[in-house]
């Protein structure tokens, strides 16, 4: 597990997605958030922080957060709802000191400067050129509305951190095909939906971090805005560390 020894200024924040912590992982886990947490103001979760959705796996990351003093916030991912006890699984988070947004946003006070959060799990419905329809079967439908509501709780809970001078976003899901590439091309539908662009290109957060596509590719962008893919396999350590500035600037470098 790896950390950073040299503090530098600005905000840094430690972010990952895809965990899947298991009772094998326990300890790895532990000495990964142990080295971090030294090192930066927060750390973001893009989801999936348990192998099948079940407390108990929650409860490893809990564990592994509960002596921290920087906050740590985080978002469901689809193996979060797995077992369908999501509820419980926040909850376990939660005692854990950790922040769970479902549909919501937070502000962190990081460095004297007030850090909005908006996070939400996101979705699937695909891309330009295949995109899921609002037709047909009432099953197919839901689909398609299930990503609305995701879509719209974005715009709100970017329209909640509107006054702080450094906005991101956490997602689990792709907002951008470009964090897709190297994934194949007839599951990108499942990966994300550029759906979720609109409320970013609209409100234009300094940064948006999603995982779920663990062969995707690290960087892309909706307009002007950069997106990072910070899974796990995808980022090839236990972190990704950004440094935000007061300026809005964002520059990332992994540890």
């Amino acid at each position: 597990m790896h950390g950073d020894g040299h503090r530098q200024a600005g905000v840094r924040i430690a972010a990952a997605a895809d965990l899947h912590c298991r009772e094998t992982r326990r300890r790895e886990v532990e000495a990964a958030f142990a080295a971090i947490a030294g090192q930066v103001d927060a750390i973001l979760l893009a989801g999936d922080r348990t192998r099948h959705g079940e407390p108990e796996q929650a409860a490893i990351l809990a564990d592994a957060c509960a002596p921290l003093e920087i906050p740590v916030v985080t978002v469901l991912g689809n193996h979060d709802w797995h077992a369908d006890r999501a509820q419980e699984v926040v909850e376990t988070l939660s005692a854990g000191g950790i922040t769970v947004l479902d549909r919501s946003s937070t502000v962190l006070c990081l460095d004297d400067l007030d850090v909005g959060v908006a996070g939400t799990k996101g979705f699937v419905g695909g891309f330009a050129g295949s995109h899921l329809p609002d037709f047909g079967e009432p099953l197919l439908r839901q689909v398609y509305a299930e990503a609305t509501a995701e879509v719209e709780a974005l715009d709100r809970g970017l329209r909640e951190i509107a006054v702080c001078p450094l906005r991101v976003v956490l997602l689990h899901y792709s907002p951008a095909p470009a964090t897709l590439e190297g994934e194949r091309r007839d599951i990108w539908s499942f990966l994300g939906t550029d759906r979720l662009a609109a409320p970013i290109r609209e409100h234009r957060p300094h940064l948006v971090l999603h995982g779920h596509a663990h062969g995707g590719s690290f960087s892309g962008s909706v307009g002007e805005v950069p997106v990072y893919n910070v899974s796990v396999p995808v980022i090839a350590r236990d972190f990704c560390v950004f440094e935000l500035s007061g300026a809005g600037a964002a520059t990332a470098a992994v540890h």
